[in-house]
């Protein structure tokens, strides 16, 4: 069952009635006849055979003649959204060697051509439908399953028909012909050459290490070129017909509609449904088998020592154990329980020991059932240096201390009270989990053979093993996960001649010295021994915003807050903090600093309380701290509970108030910063993540990377001379939105924000900074050291800013959604050039320039011309001639579903009024958003493209492979701009 469900972000509120758009009604299908093969009263579910997990009894099952099985359930999040998944019990390793890259190709395949979709329908079908491809409707392949996943929003009980019949038709009629097959190989190889590159050079590798002598160890999803380019109707026909059978098959549909009429509908179109001759059995996935000769006490077995120049150094060991599957029990999941424990104290003590100034940046500890192929503990960790055997004697000595002595009482019931926290949120948000995500729940559930629980089970499974555990239990479950057949290693680095194989098993087999100073000192910190803020502060004006009851509340030293105290998401709190001038209060030689900031402002601390202090103090809190950069102003953010939100506020006002100055963290930053920039060569996307916003801010300086050179000289006492004045200057905007006692909260503010001094103001130059564009002109060309058959695009055109421009935004996201569309089926669908090209608008509030256009594409490096032949042709078709009004409803139906999802949620709310005490006329145009975004005219969109497209080529990047020049004649035919 689920041990640590996720948290979940989406809310049951009521958009107000202004913002509410008339829906269309749709014709309705007759309601079809009661489903006939539910569990009944009495009989155990499928999920549930062979468990004593108590049933969840939300869910209802189903289980048909020809061995198809389905749950269904009622859920109103969001509202009227239906979320159906279709699992297929095959994966990469259901294939033969000849098949490798067929699972993940039949996925393609499925939404190519069907029974009830013509050839490439799929998209605009399901985007008339209200349905977003590649989030409302996607799909994904592992290595032992291929799931389908439809979120369909607006659904009644007509839509819900037509959706599941076209879902039928794809899972049990697709059209598998050599013609689709040729059309679907180029946009999978496009994908597998965008995945490409040292990183996925480096992983095989690894995996090839890890997993050897299993399946696992050679079966990558994406498979491999000549087993794809060898595919044909036939031959994938022949993998579809051996595993696409119902009894391999499971249905799962959450949503707002009765279950009852989900289970028909799942039983009406799969009722019929047989597989093609007998049943093939499962495939033998293999055991982790040790060497002949291998120590059983250390039984290392296969390691390799990885170059990758370009990639940041990584060393991975695993202690492995065969994987068979279990009976789902609570005396099961009492263990997963210890496990989880565990590992959570191993892992505490290894951060602090990065924290400290440890030979690495970061290591982890972390047992997973892999693939149904192994039982593994995993540890990992990023060395400093290419001193790697003292960094992995580091990381092997804090664990030789957990295996050698018992933890203490104070770090049981530490961990215990974060595991608790966690489980009691579950519970009190039960009623507003997403649909979506019971669904996967399901769906992961299978995978992994196990069962589904309520989180008052997991609550209580949790609180039964609590009254149990003790230190010497600890003990013996750690050396557990540390135990068995075979040990295997891999590293990962740079360099070549840093670690060969043989020094690798040499440092895996070398004895190891327990790190007795790895356990953290006990503590009693507490909230009520802390400094005040100062003197608690004093309402300067308070009332309503004029939206819902939100309230806002201006303080006498000039803090403004805005408050919305709603119960629609029982336990959940959002906070965020506006403060300061963002990257206009930088300037250009404060770069370095600025990116360090984001790493290690947070972690220097506040008052007496460093980051283990921090982290001890929140212990069993439902608390968060953090921390980011936006064009107008720096922010804070965290997701509380109503029991947390004085002290959350505390912590945060004491940033201001009283900030500490660690350098423990700065150093720590600085090392990732130059790990980090050593790997952004390796491929196209690293070149595009470090000199593009650079290059498109027209090259200001605050925006550009900074080098290993840059990075070492800068200081702790730097840091600080930077990031003081910015903390103290600007004004600040508290935003609390969620459950809680709005009296309680305003009180909070008061005794922390109120109580901060006078902040200082903006200097008038930082207050009117203005961001630049580029001229367009010739292509700017970087260079990478990847693949020499991977390259990557960006075209840009400049757009606008500011709130006042709101209402053109939003229409803009109109015409680049048009414009994606179009993008897509030039590149992918028919050049094969490009998996995933995108374009996207940016239009900041917070400043008056800065916003801009931007397309971008990995492709091969003969493609960049014919991806900017594709753009340009589509701007300029855009601007001479109105799009279809079908392919306007294709952009406007999914973004009203959108919204009116989105718009159920506390945070949507607080990301559109944060800044409004700034400037209110945020409030004002909130009432048109749904209106901008979903209600339109082709020449309205004409005139947008016009204006945005007509008169510019666009500004150019392109990144190709070092030593290649930039292709000048279009090799790919662009594809018609046209509908």
């Amino acid at each position: 069952m689920a041990i640590l469900p996720r948290a979940v972000r989406r809310l049951a509120l009521v958009l107000p009635f202004a913002l509410l758009a008339p829906q269309l009604a749709v014709a309705q299908d007759p309601v079809p006849p009661t489903p006939q093969y539910l569990t009944e009263e009495g009989e155990t579910p499928w999920i549930y055979e062979g468990s004593d997990v108590p049933r969840d009894e939300e869910w209802t099952f189903g289980e048909l003649p020809n061995g198809l099985r389905y749950a269904v359930r009622k859920n109103g999040v969001p509202p009227d959204q239906v979320s159906i998944r279709v699992r297929i019990d095959a994966g990469s390793l259901h294939e033969e060697d000849s098949e490798q890259g067929y699972a993940h190709l039949l996925e393609h395949l499925l939404f190519r051509e069907s029974e009830y979709l013509g050839p490439a329908m799929a998209i605009p079908t399901w985007q008339r439908l209200g349905a977003t491809f590649g989030s409302d409707t996607n799909a994904e392949t592992s290595p032992t399953h291929t799931v389908y996943k439809l979120d369909l929003p607006n659904v009644d009980e007509a839509k819900l028909a037509e959706s599941m019949k076209i879902l039928s038709g794809m899972v049990r009629a697709p059209v598998l012909s050599d013609a689709n097959v040729q059309a679907e190989v180029p946009i999978v190889l496009a994908e597998k050459r965008e995945r490409g590159g040292p990183q996925q050079r480096a992983a095989e590798r690894t995996r090839e290490t890890l997993f050897a002598g299993q399946k696992l160890a050679n079966r990558l999803p994406i498979g491999t070129e000549a087993t794809l380019n060898g595919a044909t109707g036939a031959s994938v026909s022949a993998f579809y017909e051996r595993w696409y059978r119902p009894e391999n098959t499971v249905i799962v549909a959450v949503g707002d509609l009765d279950p009852m009429q989900l289970a028909a509908e799942v039983e009406k179109w799969f009722g019929d449904w047989q597989g093609e001759g007998a049943a093939t059995p499962a495939p033998d996935f293999g055991d982790p088998v040790a060497p002949p000769g291998a120590d059983p006490a250390n039984p290392v077995g296969e390691v390799a020592g990885i170059v990758a120049p370009g990639l940041q150094r990584s060393f991975t060991y695993a202690v492995m154990r065969p994987w068979r599957p279990v009976n789902d029990t609570i005396v099961y999941n009492e263990g997963l329980l210890r496990d989880s424990l565990a590992q959570a104290l191993i892992n505490r003590r290894l951060e602090a020991r990065a924290r400290a100034g440890g030979s690495y940046l970061y290591a982890q500890v972390a047992q997973d059932d892999v693939s149904r192929s192994t039982d593994a503990t995993f540890v990992s960790f990023a060395p400093l240096s290419e001193d790697w055997e003292a960094a992995l004697a580091d990381v092997r000595g804090v664990i030789a201390d957990a295996l050698a002595n018992p933890p203490t009482q104070e770090e049981i019931d530490r961990e215990l009270a974060e595991f608790e926290s966690i489980f009691a949120s579950s519970v009190e948000q039960r009623r507003v989990m997403a649909g979506a995500r019971l669904a996967d729940d399901i769906v992961n559930a299978v995978d992994i053979r196990e069962t589904v629980a309520a989180p008052e089970t997991v609550l209580t499974v949790f609180n039964s093993m609590r009254e149990k555990v003790t230190p010497e239990q600890m003990l013996e479950q750690t050396r557990k996960l540390f135990a068995g057949p075979v040990i295997r290693a891999a590293y990962v680095t740079p360099e070549t001649g840093e670690a060969s194989d043989a020094e690798i098993r040499t440092a895996m087999l070398a004895p190891v010295e327990v790190a007795s100073d790895a356990r953290i000192a006990a503590q009693d910190i507490s909230f009520e021994d802390l400094p005040p803020i100062g003197e608690p502060g004093t309402i300067a004006q308070q009332g309503p915003l004029g939206v819902l009851d939100i309230e806002r509340v201006d303080f006498a030293n000039g803090v403004k807050a805005i408050l919305w105290a709603n119960d629609a998401e029982p336990g959940r709190v959002a906070v965020k903090v506006r403060f300061g001038g963002g990257w206009r209060a930088i300037a250009e030689d404060e770069a370095a600093y600025a990116m360090l900031g984001r790493m290690a402002l947070v972690g220097s601390g506040v008052g007496e309380l460093g980051q283990e202090e921090l982290d001890r103090i929140s212990t069993g809190r439902r608390m968060g701290f953090d921390f980011d950069i936006t064009d107008g102003a720096f922010t804070l953010f965290a997701q509380t509970r109503k029991q947390d939100l004085a002290d959350q506020l505390y912590i945060f006002a004491a940033k201001f108030a009283m900030p500490r100055w660690d350098p423990n963290p700065v150093e720590r930053a600085k090392a990732a910063a130059r790990l980090a920039y050593e790997s952004y060569a390796a491929n196209p996307a690293g070149v595009i993540n470090r000199d593009l916003e650079y290059l498109l801010r027209d090259k200001d300086g605050r925006f550009e990377v900074a080098d290993p050179a840059a990075i070492a000289e800068t200081t702790p006492e730097g840091f600080r001379e930077v990031w003081e004045p910015l903390l103290k200057n600007g004004p600040i905007e508290v935003l609390v939105f969620g459950d809680f006692d709005k009296a309680e909260g305003i009180a909070a503010l008061t005794r922390t924000f109120g109580a901060l001094d006078q902040r200082g103001e903006l200097a008038a130059d930082v207050a009117s900074e203005s961001f630049g564009f580029p001229e367009p002109g010739e292509t700017v060309v970087r260079y990478h050291n990847g693949d020499a058959n991977q390259a990557a695009a960006v075209i840009a055109w400049p757009s606008g800013a500011g709130v006042d421009g709101l209402p053109e935004s939003r229409q803009l996201e109109i015409l680049t959604q048009v414009f994606n569309n179009r993008l897509m089926d030039a590149m992918r669908e028919r050049a094969g050039a490009s998996y995933a090209p995108v374009i996207n608008s940016q239009w900041p509030t917070d400043v008056a320039s800065g916003g801009r256009i931007t397309a971008f594409a990995q492709l091969r490096p003969e493609d960049v011309p014919a991806f900017f032949a594709s753009a340009d042709a589509i701007g300029q078709d855009l601007a001479t001639t109105p799009p279809s009004a079908d392919e306007l409803q294709r952009v406007t139906e999914p973004l009203l579903q959108y919204v009116n999802r989105v718009s159920t949620g506390n945070l949507f709310w607080l990301f559109q009024l944060e800044g409004s005490t700034q400037d209110p006329a945020r409030i004002g145009l909130l009432r048109s958003l749904l209106n901008d975004l979903t209600q339109t005219t082709p020449e309205r969109m004409q005139a947008l493209a016009q204006k945005y497209f007509g008169d510019t080529r666009g500004w150019r990047m392109a990144v190709i492979p070092e030593g290649q020049e930039l292709a000048t004649r279009v090799t790919t035919a662009p594809a018609e701009a046209g509908r």
